[in-house]
């Protein structure tokens, strides 16, 4: 028996293997055109997803800009309902001695309040003490005055704002000879 087993074992390694068939030109052309259209498929898609990112992003650009003033507005909004109730006060006529009074005052804090929203978002006040700035002043006339030097500002008609750097509108001051 072992005889035969060894024949057997013998005869199985001299029996030639089937070597794989070399692929032929048309196999390759097959592949390759199968490949050419899954690249063209994945060139699609990703053309596809491409475009859609776009148009999304620029739908987000125009929506940021739209509403780039919503926390400014909503920041003014509490201005509005101060202005709001000094109306309603002078319009109630409930003790008219020193309504007066009390709506100076009701207008004043409005006026801080109002400053307050308008420095926190960047725009500040041209400073009445600055030196004369023909970038942020508007000189509309000279005044002779002992009390000031030259170039110096002595009055303010209208004030003037910037936001951060530039300038809003220029201030219209006085200035001394």
């Amino acid at each position: 028996m072992a005889n035969e087993e060894i024949n057997e074992v013998q005869e199985s390694e001299e029996q030639p293997q089937v070597e794989a068939a070399e692929p032929t030109s048309e196999d390759e052309i097959v592949r390759l055109k199968a490949e050419l259209s899954a690249m063209q498929d994945k060139y699609a898609r990703v053309h596809a997803d491409f475009d859609n990112i776009k148009k999304r992003l620029e739908r987000e650009k125009y929506q940021a800009l739209e509403y780039a003033q919503e926390k400014f507005a909503k920041d003014l909004v509490p201005v509005i309902d101060s202005l709001e109730g000094a109306i309603n006060a002078a319009k109630s006529g409930n003790a008219a001695e020193g309504l007066l009074e009390k709506l100076i005052e009701g207008v004043e804090l409005t006026m801080k309040q109002f400053l307050s929203v308008l420095e926190k978002h960047g725009i500040t006040q041209v400073g009445m003490d600055e030196a004369f700035d023909p970038n942020i002043h508007h000189a509309i006339s000279q005044v002779d005055s002992p009390d000031h030097e030259s170039g110096a500002i002595v009055n303010t008609f209208q004030k003037g704002y910037r936001y951060k750097e530039r300038t809003l509108r220029d201030a219209m001051v006085v200035i001394a000879n």
